[in-house]
């Protein structure tokens, strides 16, 4: 039973990873090692940003029941770092606009998930009581996934140097907005007591109005260009 439950949780995170890269332009193009090498950025990244943390923004004693706003928003700033690194993947990647959009976004989000949810599934999920706490996690693992493929949209529409200029303060309030997300849901849950399922219900919500308006702003850039399926288009 403890198998069954963990190999339920595992094909809901990652078989949907498998089924993008199956099924899209990064199977055609043999994308393969350039996802690895975006997973590699991934893994710098997140290594600066806990060196920058734990030298500039030491942890204070909080009593029970408080928030150590300060500590959460230098957090939430530093998070930022994350569109740093997924704009030097986007820049460093050869290829269609398309393509590097779904390099940056797959390679980042499998290193997050290998990295960060893999350990937690495979010691608690085979624990010998079930919890709905893993199939939250496998759930968290698909939105993630949607979530940074919608970022390196946004960034990769930010460095177009074609794109209108009245579109540039929303694609950078959407990016602020997605660096930012993880630390205002746990603001969120923290001071009005929502529980787990209803943060990750507003994080469906967040990241699939997000998702939209992003869309929106892609295809009516590829619109704009008239470059659907011309291989120049980068």
């Amino acid at each position: 039973m403890t198998l069954f439950h963990f190999g339920n949780c595992f094909a809901l995170a990652y078989f949907p990873y498998l089924i993008v890269y199956k099924n899209s332009k990064l199977s055609e193009y043999s994308s393969f090692w350039p996802c690895v090498k975006a997973g590699g950025v991934y893994c710098l990244t997140q290594l600066c940003k806990m060196i920058i943390l734990a030298t500039f923004f030491p942890t204070y004693e909080v009593p029970v029941g408080k928030i150590d706003l300060h500590g959460e928003l230098m957090k939430g700033a530093v998070e930022l770092f994350d569109l740093i690194g997924l704009f030097v993947i986007i820049s460093q990647q050869i290829g269609r606009g398309d393509l590097k959009i779904l390099v940056a976004g797959v390679g980042w989000a499998m290193a997050e998930l290998i990295s960060m949810r893999l350990l937690p599934l495979w010691v608690g999920a085979r624990g010998i009581e079930f919890s709905w706490k893993y199939i939250q996690l496998s759930f968290e693992a698909n939105i993630s996934l949607a979530h940074h493929i919608i970022m390196a949209m946004l960034i990769w529409m930010w460095t177009r140097n074609n794109i209108e200029k009245s579109v540039l303060p929303l694609i950078i309030s959407l990016l602020l907005l997605c660096s930012s997300k993880q630390t205002l849901l746990e603001l969120l849950g923290t001071l009005f007591h929502v529980s787990s399922f209803g943060i990750l219900s507003i994080n469906v919500l967040v990241t699939m109005l997000v998702g939209l308006v992003a869309t929106h702003l892609y295809i009516n850039l590829c619109i704009q260009d008239n470059s659907w399926g011309n291989p120049k288009y980068h």
